[in-house]
């Protein structure tokens, strides 16, 4: 566990050899501290809760649950742990998945010591962590990934905006309000929301509505 001072880190990773050398780089760090290491998922969601670690450098690609599904489990058992992960796999799904998952930062096994000690620190200070080159990907990814809206749904999630009711909405548009629930009710399952709030600041943030 860490102290006020020290960041405590716990390494997952399935190669003894990899979690090794993460520790011989980062226990010679000043105010960094490995407080354990897991070879799976299924170990490091075992032991989180009892390690409470600031962050967790997690392999991507491990041998039974992967770091995506890893990442979902250690989060809701340990809230205030960040989640780095640390691979060599850098395709755009694979960052966009980690993030979206509540990654902290995805980092590559080929990133320097001074690096990766950085990157530690500054997911410890609340920052999201990314190497710069993989910024580019992350940005495709999420563009690819983005919901598609027809202009009917963008229509009604304009008039959402402004704060018109499904009323008020059916009647600007010649619909019936039954119409204007069932757009909204495919927009919020387009854009994995469930309320009429969260449709619109998700749209705004995603670019689907000017």
């Amino acid at each position: 566990m860490s102290t006020d001072q020290t960041i405590g880190v716990m390494l997952v990773d399935d190669h003894p050899v990899v979690r090794e050398g993460l520790s011989s780089m980062l226990q010679s760090a000043d105010g960094v501290s490995v407080v354990g290491q897991a070879g799976s998922g299924e170990e490091a969601i075992a032991m989180v809760a009892r390690l409470a670690p600031d962050i967790v450098l997690l392999d991507l690609q491990m041998g039974g649950m992967d770091g995506v599904e890893t990442t979902g489990h250690l989060l809701r058992a340990a809230p205030a742990t960040k989640v780095v992960i640390v691979t060599t796999y850098e395709s755009d799904t694979d960052i966009l998945r980690a993030v979206e998952a509540g990654a902290a930062g995805y980092l590559l096994k080929g990133s320097t010591r001074d690096d990766l000690v950085q990157a530690v620190k500054a997911a410890a200070r609340g920052e999201t962590v990314l190497t710069p080159s993989l910024a580019p990907k992350l940005f495709r990814a999420r563009v690819v990934e983005r919901p598609v809206l027809s202009d009917r749904e963008r229509e009604v999630l304009q008039l959402v905006s402004l704060g018109l009711t499904n009323a008020d909405i059916g009647r600007r548009l010649f619909i019936s309000e039954a119409t204007v629930k069932t757009h909204l009710l495919r927009s919020f399952k387009k854009l994995s929301v469930s309320d009429r709030t969260a449709a619109v600041i998700t749209a705004l943030e995603r670019g689907l509505l000017s």
